[in-house]
């Protein structure tokens, strides 16, 4: 792995640690585990996790990728900003209990780690996933992720006072400042249901987690209908993306380095829990930016801090699992729809950008989003199937002009 710019981390200049980044890396972490540690706990408990399994996921998953950001970054002398799969976790919440329960989709979580780390080995496989068609892996996406983004207004549907309060908050600080939206969003929501007449509080809750070790099970059902998905997810959304806005700031990872890591600490985290964990993107423009440091050579330091304080979060995960667990359920999942709003944009702006793919893209979208299964396989692989057979069929004469 190799800087363009600045210098390695043992040289002098370079182990110099300074304010910008350190601001920047508590930033980033607290940006990165407010905006979406709802979404990985409703995520779990979607296939099966109890309180006690989903506080141990939402641990495993922090504090492994808090160290696997403190090792990449010293180890390269790069701001690698290193989180869980919030796409993944939005996967997981579309979906039901697979027969087995939690530990079958554990099961699925390590086949899925052990499908990044192979294409971190394997060239061919990291080809193949970069080879899907941009709109169709952007539908799917957002297919996914629809049924949360819907949740905000039908929480204000139920709870009229509580779902606008919170809306209106991430309205507001969204053009004010768009990274602490969702962040001051979760505050509102917790001062709210903590100050309400039903709210029965969270006493007696252990401050530390304790790791809950699940024995995988494996079916082909849930590798088809959960680990396939969730691997092209976590690719296609986080580590490509990963990739490319470290490239944007002038670095330049060893993309099957950085894929054998991430994949390796998902391996580890997965028997306690942890879905997956990867590249970041917006934690990742975060530290890698100018605001940590104007010297790019000193900027990992951020990175560095974030992972650190990833560690902290994760140790003291059961509060915030705890404090869900006693929360409305529809007030939970609206705010893990606010944190994917962006990304539901983003990501319906790319499937229907290319006119000729449209079709595809949408009816990959939308039976990704319909949530049917099929054999106990999730309407993720069926939709990227189904817009994918359309997509060859649109694009034959192409494909036979190559071939001449």
């Amino acid at each position: 792995m190799s800087m363009t710019k600045g210098e390695r981390p043992g040289d002098a200049a370079s182990r110099a640690f300074s304010l910008p980044a350190f601001a920047s890396g508590l930033l980033a972490s607290f940006v990165g585990f407010a905006s979406s540690f709802a979404v990985v706990v409703q995520g779990l408990r979607a296939v099966g996790a109890s309180p006690e399994e989903a506080a141990s996921g939402l641990m495993a998953a922090s504090v492994s990728m808090g160290v696997c950001a403190i090792i990449l970054s010293l180890r390269t002398g790069m701001p690698v900003s290193v989180a869980w799969s919030t796409p993944g976790a939005a996967f997981l919440a579309t979906l039901s209990v697979p027969e087995g329960g939690f530990p079958v989709a554990v099961g699925a979580f390590v086949v899925t780690a052990m499908l990044v780390i192979l294409s971190g080995l394997w060239k061919q496989l990291g080809r193949a996933i970069s080879a899907i068609p941009v709109p169709l892996a952007s539908a799917m996406l957002a297919g996914v992720i629809l049924p949360l983004c819907l949740a905000p207004f039908e929480a204000i549907a139920q709870f009229p006072v509580l779902g606008l309060a919170v809306f209106l908050t991430w309205v507001v600080m969204s053009r004010i400042n768009r990274l602490l939206a969702v962040p001051v969003a979760v505050l509102v929501a917790v001062l709210l249901i903590a100050l309400g007449p039903d709210f029965e509080g969270v006493g007696g809750v252990a401050l530390w987690v304790e790791p809950t070790l699940v024995v995988p099970s494996f079916t082909l059902s849930a590798v088809i209908g959960i680990s396939v998905p969730l691997f092209i997810i976590t690719m296609a959304s986080q580590n490509i993306t990963g990739m490319a806005v470290l490239s944007t700031f002038g670095f330049k990872p060893d993309a099957g380095s950085m894929f054998r890591w991430t994949g390796a600490f998902s391996l580890i985290a997965a028997p306690f829990g942890s879905h997956a964990v990867n590249l970041a993107a917006i934690t990742a423009a975060i530290c890698a930016g100018d605001e940590a440091h104007p010297e790019p050579s000193r900027r990992y330091w951020s990175a560095v801090v974030a992972g650190i304080a990833y560690v902290g979060w994760g140790l003291t995960a059961a509060v915030a699992v705890s404090f869900i667990n006693v929360s409305p359920p529809i007030l939970i999942e609206a705010v893990a729809g606010l944190a994917l709003l962006g990304a539901l944009a983003a990501s319906l702006v790319t499937a229907l950008s290319v006119e000729a793919d449209r079709v595809a893209a949408l009816i990959a979208f939308l039976v990704t989003a319909s949530g049917v299964t099929f054999f106990g396989i999730s309407g993720a692989f069926w939709g990227l199937l189904a817009g994918g057979a359309l997509y060859l069929w649109d694009h034959r004469r192409d494909a036979a002009k190559r071939s001449a």
